[in-house]
């Protein structure tokens, strides 16, 4: 068997299914099915990142450093191997998921000396968040926040739509592009908020501005956006100028427990907004979450969380998604299904 083969073999067997992709190595060789994804290992430390971290963190961090990729849209090739997962599962649940087994290791090992894959562990990427101290503490939330959001202004605008919505859109309509989406979303937000000239309100994880600027801007409310990243705070304050917003925005570099110290009275805001921020907030911590919004807002006041919920249990699923956006992306994410979410909503006395 060639590189290509013995690889898919055992990428097969440790996932207990077939797996719809060609896989192409380093050198040269191909297996697997000639109509399915092309997978590509650049380099042989791909499958050292595997070895010393078998499952997805391995993977990703061959991919992040370019030892392997995928040909085409990674997307469509995401969604055939989704595919795959799901009809395989309806035979075994267990489908998909790694079975790393003694057996399976000394092959593993045998193949890799074979392969002359063997060596030292391969540097781990920069770009992977090393957070330190207590689970969502003000500190250690700054930080996982700054790791995400603080990579730079430039970066985001170039992959956002203009008005810079980092949260899905309202595809009320299959054509409708990118800014139309969120400019919708947006619009669908402020109406389901109630919002009116003049009123109070509060965009908990603001980002970079667009329901806080929006809001101000087409509904004549009065702004304070909440975020941790000094990157975004300073976007949204540069944009208000430039729009002559300031008077109507405000942005409060702090965590939300602390929004008494920028002026927010308890009992007093018309509305509060917290769109896809929920997910970086803890179990313990969203009671503490909620019962701020429910104390910040006035009787009769509105509050819309616009949040990620993930399945109710499922066998082997992760809070935060995954290794992959664990490390790379959202660390520390927590996301909770939809029920729990409501729960704790309605726990402090949200109706």
């Amino acid at each position: 068997m060639n590189a290509a083969s013995s690889l898919l073999s055992l990428a097969e067997d440790a996932l207990g299914m077939r797996l719809p992709i060609r896989l192409r190595a380093w050198d040269g060789s191909e297996a697997g099915d000639p109509t399915g994804p092309v997978l590509v290992i650049h380099d042989k430390r791909a499958i050292r990142h595997v070895l010393y971290s078998p499952g997805e963190l391995g993977i990703a961090r061959a991919y992040v450093q370019g030892y392997i990729d995928l040909e085409g849209d990674v997307s469509d090739g995401l969604r055939v191997m989704w595919d795959a997962v799901r009809d395989a599962r309806a035979a075994d649940e267990d489908a998909g998921r790694p079975h790393i087994t003694p057996r399976l290791v000394a092959r593993a090992v045998g193949l890799a000396l074979r392969l002359g894959i063997v060596g030292r562990r391969p540097p781990i990427p920069a770009s992977e968040s090393v957070l330190t101290g207590e689970l969502h503490s003000r500190e250690r939330d700054r930080a996982a926040i700054s790791h995400h959001y603080d990579l730079s202004n430039d970066f985001y605008e170039l992959i956002l739509d203009p008005n810079m919505a980092y949260s899905s859109g309202f595809h009320h309509s299959p054509d409708l592009t990118l800014e139309e989406a969120q400019t919708a979303k947006l619009h669908l937000i402020c109406r389901k908020l109630g919002l009116q000239p003049g009123m109070r309100m509060v965009d908990i994880g603001s980002g970079w501005g667009s329901l806080t600027l929006f809001a101000a801007e087409h509904y004549g409310v009065h702004v304070t956006g909440v975020t941790l990243s000094s990157e975004q705070r300073d976007f949204v304050l540069k944009k208000a100028a430039e729009r002559g917003l300031s008077d109507q925005v405000n942005v409060s570099l702090r965590h939300f427990r602390d929004l008494s110290e920028s002026g927010v009275r308890d009992g007093q805001i018309d509305a509060i907004a917290s769109v896809e921020m929920g997910e970086h907030v803890g179990d313990e911590e969203y009671k503490v979450f909620t019962s701020s919004i429910h104390r910040y807002l006035r009787p009769g006041g509105r509050v819309l969380i616009q949040q990620m919920s993930r399945s109710n249990g499922a066998k082997g699923d992760r809070p935060g998604g995954g290794p992959f956006i664990e490390t790379y992306i959202a660390p520390d994410m927590h996301m909770k299904p939809l029920a729990k979410t409501l729960g704790l909503i309605a726990e402090p006395g949200l109706e």
